[in-house]
Protein backbone atom coordinates (compact mmCIF):
# COMPACT_ATOMS: atom_id res chain seq x y z
CA UNK A 1 0.00 0.00 0.00
CA UNK A 2 1.43 3.54 -1.34
CA UNK A 3 0.96 6.67 1.02
CA UNK A 4 -1.70 8.01 -0.63
CA UNK A 5 -3.61 4.61 -0.77
CA UNK A 6 -2.95 4.87 3.26
CA UNK A 7 -4.42 8.84 3.20
CA UNK A 8 -7.50 7.53 1.27
CA UNK A 9 -8.08 4.44 3.90
CA UNK A 10 -7.22 6.43 7.31
CA UNK A 11 -9.64 9.56 5.61
CA UNK A 12 -12.39 6.87 4.88
CA UNK A 13 -12.27 5.50 8.39
CA UNK A 14 -12.59 8.79 10.31
CA UNK A 15 -15.98 9.76 8.15
CA UNK A 16 -16.69 6.44 9.37
CA UNK A 17 -16.58 6.93 12.97
CA UNK A 18 -18.93 9.03 13.67
CA UNK A 19 -21.76 6.88 12.23
CA UNK A 20 -20.13 4.20 14.33
CA UNK A 21 -20.73 6.44 17.07
CA UNK A 22 -24.36 7.20 16.45
CA UNK A 23 -25.09 3.62 16.34
CA UNK A 24 -23.93 2.87 19.71
CA UNK A 25 -26.78 4.61 21.58
CA UNK A 26 -26.15 4.68 25.60
CA UNK A 27 -28.11 2.52 27.57
CA UNK A 28 -31.16 3.61 28.81
CA UNK A 29 -31.27 4.06 32.99
CA UNK A 30 -33.15 1.29 34.91
CA UNK A 31 -35.16 2.10 37.75
CA UNK A 32 -35.65 -1.05 40.01
CA UNK A 33 -39.02 -1.17 41.48
CA UNK A 34 -39.91 -3.61 44.24
CA UNK A 35 -42.77 -4.32 46.21
CA UNK A 36 -44.29 -6.63 48.56
CA UNK A 37 -48.09 -6.64 46.90
CA UNK A 38 -48.87 -7.56 43.39
CA UNK A 39 -49.08 -5.79 40.27
CA UNK A 40 -53.51 -6.10 40.66
CA UNK A 41 -53.37 -4.50 43.69
CA UNK A 42 -50.77 -1.93 43.06
CA UNK A 43 -51.97 -0.38 39.60
CA UNK A 44 -53.18 2.81 41.03
CA UNK A 45 -49.90 3.58 42.62
CA UNK A 46 -47.31 1.89 39.46
CA UNK A 47 -49.42 4.53 37.49
CA UNK A 48 -48.79 7.28 39.71
CA UNK A 49 -45.16 6.19 39.57
CA UNK A 50 -45.12 6.44 35.72
CA UNK A 51 -46.68 9.84 35.82
CA UNK A 52 -44.34 11.36 38.08
CA UNK A 53 -41.34 9.65 36.47
CA UNK A 54 -42.99 11.33 33.15
CA UNK A 55 -42.86 14.51 34.63
CA UNK A 56 -39.78 14.56 35.53
CA UNK A 57 -38.46 13.84 31.99
CA UNK A 58 -38.63 9.91 32.41
CA UNK A 59 -40.81 7.94 30.11
CA UNK A 60 -40.75 4.39 30.30
CA UNK A 61 -39.49 3.03 26.77
CA UNK A 62 -38.47 5.96 25.40
CA UNK A 63 -35.55 7.10 27.81
CA UNK A 64 -36.07 4.76 30.63
CA UNK A 65 -36.69 1.34 31.38
CA UNK A 66 -38.59 -0.12 34.63
CA UNK A 67 -37.89 -3.03 35.86
CA UNK A 68 -40.61 -4.61 38.25
CA UNK A 69 -40.27 -7.25 40.72
CA UNK A 70 -43.24 -8.52 42.79
CA UNK A 71 -43.02 -10.24 46.00
CA UNK A 72 -47.29 -10.60 45.74
CA UNK A 73 -47.27 -11.01 49.77
CA UNK A 74 -44.62 -13.89 50.07
CA UNK A 75 -42.43 -11.70 52.10
CA UNK A 76 -39.54 -14.33 52.29
CA UNK A 77 -38.94 -13.21 48.27
CA UNK A 78 -38.27 -9.50 49.06
CA UNK A 79 -34.13 -10.44 49.79
CA UNK A 80 -33.46 -12.24 46.45
CA UNK A 81 -35.83 -9.60 44.30
CA UNK A 82 -33.87 -7.27 45.83
CA UNK A 83 -30.47 -8.53 45.04
CA UNK A 84 -31.63 -9.51 41.79
CA UNK A 85 -32.51 -5.87 40.89
CA UNK A 86 -29.03 -4.79 42.38
CA UNK A 87 -27.32 -7.30 40.32
CA UNK A 88 -29.12 -5.68 36.83
CA UNK A 89 -27.28 -2.82 37.82
CA UNK A 90 -30.28 -0.64 37.87
CA UNK A 91 -29.59 2.96 38.28
CA UNK A 92 -32.53 3.09 41.65
CA UNK A 93 -34.54 1.29 43.73
CA UNK A 94 -37.63 2.53 44.53
CA UNK A 95 -39.71 0.35 47.25
CA UNK A 96 -43.33 0.32 47.95
CA UNK A 97 -45.31 -1.77 49.98
CA UNK A 98 -44.17 -1.17 53.28
CA UNK A 99 -41.44 -1.21 55.46
CA UNK A 100 -39.72 -4.89 54.68
CA UNK A 101 -39.13 -3.99 50.79
CA UNK A 102 -36.97 -1.38 51.75
CA UNK A 103 -35.46 -2.66 54.67
CA UNK A 104 -34.27 -5.51 51.72
CA UNK A 105 -33.24 -3.10 49.20
CA UNK A 106 -31.17 -1.88 51.81
CA UNK A 107 -29.60 -5.30 52.68
CA UNK A 108 -28.90 -6.39 49.46
CA UNK A 109 -26.98 -2.74 48.68
CA UNK A 110 -24.82 -0.17 50.33
CA UNK A 111 -23.99 1.39 46.92
CA UNK A 112 -27.15 1.81 44.65
CA UNK A 113 -29.58 4.80 45.65
CA UNK A 114 -33.01 3.48 47.25
CA UNK A 115 -36.12 5.65 47.65
CA UNK A 116 -39.03 4.18 49.63
CA UNK A 117 -42.10 5.24 50.00
CA UNK A 118 -44.30 5.36 53.09
CA UNK A 119 -42.61 4.15 55.88
CA UNK A 120 -44.23 4.98 59.74
CA UNK A 121 -41.45 5.35 61.02
CA UNK A 122 -38.23 4.71 59.19
CA UNK A 123 -35.54 5.41 61.82
CA UNK A 124 -37.23 3.54 64.12
CA UNK A 125 -37.51 0.40 62.23
CA UNK A 126 -33.44 1.09 60.71
CA UNK A 127 -34.21 2.09 57.40
CA UNK A 128 -32.43 4.99 57.57
CA UNK A 129 -29.70 6.97 60.86
CA UNK A 130 -32.04 9.93 61.11
CA UNK A 131 -35.06 11.94 59.40
CA UNK A 132 -32.65 15.34 59.10
CA UNK A 133 -29.75 13.35 57.51
CA UNK A 134 -31.03 9.70 55.81
CA UNK A 135 -27.08 8.57 55.51
CA UNK A 136 -26.00 5.54 53.35
CA UNK A 137 -27.89 5.12 50.28
CA UNK A 138 -31.44 5.46 51.74
CA UNK A 139 -34.28 7.92 51.63
CA UNK A 140 -38.09 8.05 50.72
CA UNK A 141 -40.95 9.52 52.23
CA UNK A 142 -42.49 9.23 55.77
CA UNK A 143 -46.41 8.98 57.15
CA UNK A 144 -46.39 10.22 60.48
CA UNK A 145 -50.21 10.87 61.31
Amino acid sequence: MNRREFILALGGAAAAWPLAARAQQAAMPVVGFVSSRSPGESAHLVAAFRRGLGEAGFVEGQNTVIAFRWAEGQYDRLAALATDLVGSRVAVIVTAGGVLPALAAKAATSTTPIVFTAVTDPVQLGVVESLNRAGGNVTGVASFS
